[in-house]
């Protein structure tokens, strides 16, 4: 229960900040920010797995430059948030 708790707080967080730092504007609601934090960590895992699970800095960064290159393929792809 509380994996799933952390997995809602940590996929606002990333996904809020991968909007901000993202140039333009991009509108999506909560859930979508959510979800767009949670792929991007599931997509910086994959590229960066060496399986270190614990917390670190560098997995947070890796964590919202994912969420920022799946905003960069959804804007490519015509994809409406």
């Amino acid at each position: 229960m509380f994996n799933i708790i952390g997995a809602i707080i940590s996929g606002l967080i990333i996904g809020a900040l991968a909007r901000f730092f993202y140039p333009g504007a991009v509108e999506m609601g909560w859930i979508m920010t959510i979800l767009l934090g949670v792929g991007g960590s599931l997509l910086a895992g994959l590229v960066t797995s060496r399986g270190d699970p614990e917390f670190n800095r560098a997995g947070c960064l890796a964590s919202i430059i994912g969420a920022m290159v799946l905003i960069f393929i959804g804007r490519h792809l015509g994809w409406h948030f």
